[in-house]
């Protein structure tokens, strides 16, 4: 009896461990920069798990520059060279950067919605290279895929995966206004406490503060209402044949991936098919080469500061660089500057340049005291898994909304690039590193993100392969996407209540009229008699 007991548990456990190791098809529509380092991460982990990936990826992309990808890849021309593409982007760059913020909020706004539909001019021309090849959407149809990872900000993904008849999932950090995450994705955010991407706001608003925030989601929502949706609904109600809408494909996503997490974001409701894997990215610090670990070695008991502005920010001008140099060189601690552009004259003797630093390793050393960032995610989250207090920096995108963030939690001081000065740079530097409220909150938020359950990478790797093996997880869909949208805001129940008052009230005045008559002829005729 107890052979046969043994027998049938191990019997149970390989069916288990078998059912859990099965492989798959993996097909994917990436985005480039940040978007793509961490995607890759997810990517690399499902690879080392067996599965079989094939990344397609545009003709324009930086992607093509990484000649180590071990993945499949499928080239989509564009009719735009990449050397043109990228002129084009770095020019958006500056002037998301150093021009947008100079004018008014209104033309911040068309502009804005002006560069968008250009890069989607693009990713248009880069979708009909898949959609209008028969013979490449011929071999994706054989290679018969179990699941599509997309960024939804580069439409198409979700197209493709509609014409395979796949499952598909989203990974991604945010859209501008959370237009895509509220009409798309059906996520309940009230503009009363959940502050609009890009708007530097925190959940802790004044009115004026919440007027903003209510203006920004309206009007945010009709610029992509009237002037991005409507020629996407007519693609992809052209290319499949028959009448949809983008929202509409893209709400059929079986899993939405955000690359955020609690002890960055502000809390906020959120659905089943929604999962927060902010951090996934970070690990643990490895020891620094020979060089860099003996110039951090030699600051001794006061530490270093690794400050960087990205890898899409080059350099700074000659002002603003000598600037920088200058309150740099006033600090007892060491520094150590990603920066490409020519030396600064007021450069410090505890200052060094470097092409490129091992960012993640520097900020795990234990003599790490402070971070000048320019908040982008990846190294937010990096500082937040080491705890270390930051100088934010920030720059276009949602680098101001990171900043808020980690200002809102005691973690960072932020400076302005275009109004600060050597003063404004240094007086920060010497608050985050003199006072310990910042090293204490940013410790804090280190210990929260460290206990997790499972880790973001775990979490993010068992949704995709959780959609694989279920095919899809229609399950965790809210019926909001099967609603009209007068019926999702109950305009239909409160146009019926409002008809419902107005017919009582207008028969309830009727009769008080109709009694008022009755009563005044009454008495008409008692007098008369």
């Amino acid at each position: 009896m107890k052979t046969v007991k043994g027998f049938y548990v191990l019997f149970m456990l390989h069916l288990w461990f078998f059912d859990s190791g099965r492989t798959g098809k993996i097909l994917v529509w990436p985005m480039d920069f940040s978007h793509w380092i961490n995607l890759k991460i997810i990517l690399d982990e499902l690879h080392l798990g067996g599965h079989e990936i094939t990344v397609l990826i545009p003709s324009t992309s930086s992607l093509l520059d990484h000649t180590q990808i071990p993945f499949n890849v499928e080239i989509l021309e564009s009719p735009i060279s990449k050397e043109s593409f990228m002129e084009e982007f770095t020019a958006n760059l500056y002037t998301l950067s150093f021009e947008l913020p100079k004018v008014s909020w209104w033309e911040r706004q068309v502009r804005l919605t002006k560069m968008l539909k250009e890069f989607l001019a693009t990713t248009r021309s880069i979708c009909d290279s898949v959609v209008t090849n028969k013979e490449l959407l011929t071999r994706l149809q054989a290679a018969k895929f179990d699941i599509c990872i997309a960024d939804p900000l580069s439409f198409c993904g979700e197209l493709v995966a509609e014409l395979l008849n796949i499952p598909f999932i989203y990974s991604f950090r945010f859209s501008y206004g959370n237009v895509i995450e509220r009409l798309c994705a059906g996520l309940p955010m009230p503009s009363s406490y959940v502050p609009g991407a890009v708007s530097g706001l925190t959940d802790s608003m004044t009115f004026i503060q919440r007027l903003e925030n209510w203006l920004s989601y309206t009007i945010n929502d009709l610029m992509y209402s009237y002037f991005v949706f409507p020629e996407w609904d007519e693609y992809y109600s052209k290319v499949l044949g028959k009448p949809t809408t983008l929202c509409e494909i893209m709400g059929k996503a079986d899993m939405w991936l955000f690359r955020s997490y609690w002890d960055f974001e502000f809390p906020q409701p959120y659905l089943p098919n929604t999962e927060f894997v902010g951090g996934l990215h970070c690990k643990p610090a490895k020891p620094l080469p020979k060089e860099l670990e003996e110039f951090v070695q030699s600051s001794g008991k006061d530490g270093v500061v690794v400050f960087t502005l990205g890898s899409m920010i080059k350099n700074l001008s000659e002002e603003k660089s000598n600037m920088i140099a200058s309150a740099l060189a006033q600090i007892p601690q060491k520094v150590l500057w990603r920066y490409t552009g020519k030396k600064p004259e007021t450069l410090g003797a505890n200052t060094r340049l470097y092409k490129w630093i091992p960012q993640n390793d520097l900020l795990g050393h234990p003599k790490t005291r402070a971070f000048i960032t320019h908040c982008g995610t990846n190294g937010i989250y990096e500082a937040i898994y080491h705890g270390v207090p930051m100088v934010g920096i920030p720059l276009f995108g949602d680098q101001h909304d990171n900043v808020a963030r980690m200002k809102a939690k005691g973690a960072a001081v932020d400076v302005d690039l275009e109004r600060m000065t050597s003063e404004n740079l240094l007086n920060a530097l010497k608050a985050v590193i003199n006072n310990p409220f910042y090293k204490e909150n940013a410790m804090k938020l280190s210990r929260i993100h460290h206990d997790q359950p499972v880790k973001p990478l775990d979490r993010a790797v068992f949704w995709v392969e959780f959609v694989m093996r279920h095919k899809g997880a229609k399950h965790l869909r809210p019926a909001f996407y099967d609603l009209t949208w007068f019926q999702h805001h109950s305009l239909d129940v409160i146009g019926f209540l409002l008809a419902c008052v107005a017919t009582v009230t207008f028969l309830v005045t009727k009769c008080c009229l109709f009694f008022c008559w009755k009563f005044s002829k009454t008495e008409k005729k008692k007098k008369r008699e």
